[in-house]
């Protein structure tokens, strides 16, 4: 939600909140569009930018409106826009731009980012730019002033706490104290998928904490969904974009004590080494640390000092490169490229063909676009340890085991917590790593680190230094707000460790995810590196069995009458889901089977039904077709491997349960976990406890 004096601040400042790489209405990188009249016909959320691109190619509001059926008035003002830029296109420096203009320019929402790349057409650092642009413009006396948003239609003085910065006033309409004893949190932004409601719940839980220590509270954040965008979380509220831009107007404004920046995820963590380098005081870690933990080649470096192990990886810059990486670590390998067209950010290549077909999407692989490649370890446990720590000794900690194993994104993946299945090795190596790895870092605050454990030889993925989506999960379930700790440890609080007794618990917390599939026309639920969740719900039981079960419930899976539709993948998958069908077939179920998993089942004494693949439309009966029938209850189809004919196969049946609304679980470890759970706990045996009474 954009707040503005004029259509056009507002618009521009909502184009940069989305947070997709726009810098406003113009300014942006070039799309390519073949057709600009049938891209301006159809209504899509790029529209807006082809709306801008056609104005510059010359066409006229009018014929934009025949097209687009948009409102003149609202054309008239985009064009505003884009005859200012044309201005601002002419000036080749900064100084033949004057105050009138620059204040025009600022007044129609412009940043100091679009401003710097219309006048020196990107010949400097982008980021140096910027700042040459706010100096400039400060020389200048061209500043924003704070304006509260009326809510009593001017009939009578309000005094509220929405407020927003703005070119277009003289005057703000707040008096600051100047007195050092305010506190700045940065939210977290647009909802979406991988950032949500968990790290409001941090940013609204450090609020109430740094007013109840006697500071007061500070809010960024732009989501009006949110809690911490309510005005009585905090003493003043600003609804603005957590830009660099912004945030430095915010914080000349407010001379704070600190800004905290590891409660928002990853869109203020980001802001740390540049808010750093402009002297805003950044409380906890410091920016350099979180430096440290981001680039991956320091990381590696201090992982390699420390005598930790992980995962071996390359960033590569030719196609020979990786193919000699690959002859080295072997597939499967987890590829990530800096940059991508198709939105897919990393996927796992089992072979060449899937490798090549990979990297056509990541448009180039060059010196100036490099590519991680990693080896991905099959059939490993991903843990989760999830930390408070004051100058670098952890004081509180949580470890959470995922369900599935490592290659499920941990936003999609079913954690449970404590840990069942962990050695008691694993977990006493994995606190010493954590301790040795908060030390270097010199930790200040919350941090996550991700671990892979197979049998006992442990290998660090990678160390968040800021609250995780998890936190909020752990805290409830342990009953310990480890952020309301963190938040302490960064205002320089005295914090006392929690007692040890609290880390053992005799019942268990189970988070599972939301998927939004049958929203999603032609989408395929398979789970991989990329996040597709769109919600998740924690359940709490006395043991894993009702804790699965719960949490599964609530989201949406019912307990299947009597057929279950089974394809399990390769022999290792197999062999992993043997015991649950064992279950099922105890328990009176009739299971249907394609080909090689029919035949495995029955070569096991496990009773099955043949059926048959669509790929084989003379056979019968037809798996499809039972689906169509709504004879099946639950679907468990794993992916065995990437091969054109298993692909189309398996993403039909897969389809089919989404679109029929049929129950479908696509990763053994989580079928094998529930039917365990459906099978030894009677639904009517599930108890109904507050949460008070798990002590």
């Amino acid at each position: 939600m954009a707040i503005g004096r004029t259509f056009e601040e507002a618009l521009q400042k909502g184009l940069r909140m989305i947070g997709q790489g726009a810098h406003g209405f113009t300014g942006n990188k070039e799309i390519p569009i073949e057709n600009i009249d049938k891209a301006l016909r159809e209504p899509t959320d790029n529209r807006i930018f082809v709306i801008s691109k056609a104005l510059i190619h010359g066409y006229t509001p009018e014929k934009i409106h025949e097209l687009t059926k948009i409102d003149r008035w609202f054309i008239d003002k985009l064009m505003n826009i884009i005859n200012t830029a044309a201005e601002l296109k002419a000036l080749n420096s900064l100084e033949e731009l004057d105050k009138a203009l620059l204040r025009k320019a600022k007044c129609q929402g412009f940043s100091d980012f679009q401003i710097g790349r219309h006048i020196l057409k990107d010949r400097i650092d982008s980021e140096e730019m910027v700042i040459k642009v706010r100096e400039y413009r400060k020389k200048l006396g061209v500043l924003p002033v704070v304006k509260q948003i009326d809510t009593l239609a001017a009939e009578f003085p309000a005094q509220t706490n929405y407020l927003y910065l703005t070119y277009n006033g003289t005057a703000s309409d707040i008096a600051y104290e100047h007195d050092g004893k305010s506190i700045v949190v940065l939210g977290s932004g647009a909802y979406r998928i991988g950032s949500s409601v968990e790290f409001d719940w941090c940013s609204v839980n450090a609020l109430q904490t740094i007013r109840k220590s006697g500071w007061r509270g500070i809010m960024i954040n732009y989501n009006p969904e949110t809690v911490s965008t309510d005005y009585d979380m905090c003493d003043r509220l600003y609804f603005d974009e957590l830009t660099y831009e912004r945030v430095l107007d915010i914080c000349d404004l407010e001379e704070p004590h600190g800004v905290i920046i590891s409660m928002g995820g990853q869109i203020p963590n980001n802001l740390a080494t540049r808010l750093d380098a402009a002297k805003v005081p950044i409380l906890g870690t410091t920016a350099d640390s979180i430096d440290n933990a981001e680039d991956r080649n320091r990381f590696s470096a201090m992982l390699d000092r420390l005598g930790i192990d992980q995962p071996r990886w390359r960033e590569l810059t030719s196609m020979n490169d990786i193919h000699s990486f690959i002859r080295d670590v072997g597939f499967p390998v987890l590829v990530r490229p800096s940059y991508v067209l198709s939105g897919a950010a990393m996927n796992v290549c089992s072979n060449d063909t899937e490798l090549e077909q990979f990297l056509k999407l990541a448009a180039e692989v060059s010196k100036k676009h490099p590519v991680v490649v990693s080896e991905f370890i099959q059939h490993a446990k991903e843990i989760e340890f999830d930390a408070v720590a004051d100058h670098g000794t952890v004081i509180a900690y949580a470890i959470s085991e995922h369900i599935e194993f490592a290659g499920v994104h941990s936003g999609d993946a079913t954690i449970q917590f404590p840990p069942q299945k962990l050695y008691v090795e694993t977990a006493r190596r994995i606190k010493k790593i954590a301790r040795k790895i908060a030390e270097a870092l010199k930790i200040s605050g919350p941090f996550n680190i991700q671990f892979l454990a197979k049998e006992n030889d442990i290998k660090v993925i990678e160390c968040n230094l800021r609250a995780s989506r998890s936190f909020p999960f752990v805290s409830k379930v342990l009953k310990i707000n480890l952020i309301e700790l963190a938040t302490k440890v960064m205002t320089g609080e005295k914090v006392t460790p929690p007692e040890k007794s609290a880390f053992d618990l005799d019942y268990v917390g189970v988070k599972a995810s939301q998927f939004s599939f049958s929203r999603l026309q032609k989408a395929d639920p398979v789970l991989g590196v990329d996040m597709a969740s769109t919600g998740e719900v924690g359940c709490i039981g006395d043991d894993t069995n009702e804790a699965v079960l719960k949490a599964m419930l609530s989201v949406g899976y019912t307990v299947p009458g009597r057929n279950i539709l089974i394809s399990s993948g390769d022999a290792k998958q197999k062999v992993e889901l043997l015991g649950a069908c064992k279950l099922l077939a105890k328990n009176n179920y009739s299971i249907y089977a394609t080909g090689g998993s029919y035949k495995f089942l029955v070569d096991n004494g496990v009773p099955a039904n043949l059926v048959y693949w669509p790929s084989q439309p003379d056979q019968h009966p037809q798996a499809l077709e039972m689906l169509h029938e709504r004879k099946i209850d639950l679907v468990i189809n794993i992916p065995k491997n990437l091969t054109q004919e298993e692909l189309d196969n398996g993403y039909r049946i897969r389809r089919a349960a989404v679109d029929f609304n049929i129950p479908i679980i696509t990763n053994t470890r989580l079928a094998s976990a529930f039917i365990t759970a459906f099978c030894n706990m009677p639904l009517e045996n599930i108890q109904i406890k507050s949460w008070d009474e798990y002590k």
